[in-house]
């Protein structure tokens, strides 16, 4: 199969020739249909955060399964189905006690550095990528790695769900749990950040606020959910907010990864509000908060994947999307071949997109 690989940082991903072996007993070999390029695969190859090389990236997709290990239950071939990062095995503390996503069971997962599903005639190893490396025709990954969807949801409106979507919005209803009428902002439009508003609209929240700076971006917050837009280039942002609000937000959320908007995103909180990072601040890199605010309740957390229980999630957001409440078509702004794939990462590091997808069929 052809797939992307990242041989050092800061140098464009080279399409190789690469194997795959057959499914073991819990595992299952998808034909990847289609495969979104995500800000967090940008970090990877720029280097801020550290990961064994060379490997094949990609995290957000969705395809067709091919073939199925012995003990698989769940799937057949032929089922539609998105991947999603965080595999859980079930049976750890953190999988009993209803937080898979924080699965500690490393026997479900491809630990960084230790590969043996994929091979390739250069390199006696080559590293899977956060259990998935979507970036290639195929994919063999663990049967808890997945979710099985309705066939007839679009599959490249699906992948956009097995990362971007179920971050945003599930760090708004998983993590955050915004109640009706709670007023919100959002820091960052792009697929994140657009998921957390339309999340934020389902939710039922009361005000919802985008802050960006490219105008197309604020333009589509408002078609899905936004109420208020506060473009940082007319002056500070977080007085913006706080003029807004008369005094603050209930929530904040901070899905660009930066030092600077982290501090907004706290400094900007009412008194007894909630900041929630879901950005990837570069790995090492601390924030500084001023003290006496927390004397008024404001609280700072963080949000991995939405805090998910992406078999639950993942089938209901397909649902909003069937009713008209969830409007991912407005998010792909590029559908890519795979020899494409460095000019879309070029064009999301501009800030041109919302989404870019790989379509492995075109």
């Amino acid at each position: 199969m052809k797939a992307a690989v990242l041989y050092e940082v800061n140098k464009p991903l080279a399409i190789e020739d690469v194997s795959l072996q057959k499914p073991g007993p819990r595992e299952v070999l998808i034909r990847t249909s289609v495969a979104g390029l995500c800000h967090s695969d940008l970090h990877f190859m720029e280097g801020l955060y550290p990961h064994p090389l060379p490997a094949v990236l990609g995290h957000e997709s969705a395809g067709i399964v091919e073939q199925v290990g012995s003990d698989v239950t769940y799937v057949k071939p032929g089922d539609h189905v998105v991947t999603c990062l965080s595999v859980f095995c079930g049976t750890c503390d953190n999988c009993t006690t209803g937080r898979p996503v924080l699965c500690t069971d490393t026997s479900v997962k491809m630990m960084p550095g230790v590969s043996n599903r994929l091979s390739w005639a250069r390199s006696e190893k080559l590293n899977q990528f956060l259990n998935l490396s979507s970036f290639a025709e195929q994919m063999l990954v663990h049967e808890n790695a997945i979710v099985k969807i309705r066939n007839d949801m679009p599959l490249d409106l699906a992948a956009l769900i097995g990362c971007g979507v179920i971050t945003g919005y599930g760090a708004v209803v998983n993590t955050a749990k915004v109640a009706p009428g709670e007023s919100v902002v959002v820091i960052g439009c792009g697929g994140v950040g657009m998921a957390a508003i339309n999340g934020a609209e389902i939710a039922g929240a009361g005000r919802i606020i985008a802050v960006d700076t490219n105008p197309a971006k604020l333009q589509l917050a408002t078609k899905l959910g936004a109420t208020d837009i506060v473009d940082p280039r007319n002056g500070d942002v977080v007085q913006q907010v706080r003029e807004l609000t008369k005094g603050g937000v209930n929530h904040s959320f901070e899905v660009l990864g930066r030092k600077e908007t982290a501090e907004q995103a706290f400094a900007m909180l009412a008194p007894g509000g909630t900041a929630t990072i879901v950005g990837m601040i570069p790995f090492g890199q601390k924030i500084e908060l001023h003290g006496f605010d927390f004397l008024r309740e404001r609280k700072i957390q963080g949000s991995s994947m939405g805090s998910n229980h992406f078999r639950v999630d993942m089938p209901r957001l397909i649902e909003f999307y069937m009713r008209g409440r969830l409007h991912l078509e407005d998010w792909i702004s590029a559908k890519l071949k795979l020899s494409e794939i460095n000019e879309g990462f070029a064009a999301m590091k501009a800030g041109k997109t919302v989404r870019s997808v790989i379509m492995f069929d075109s």
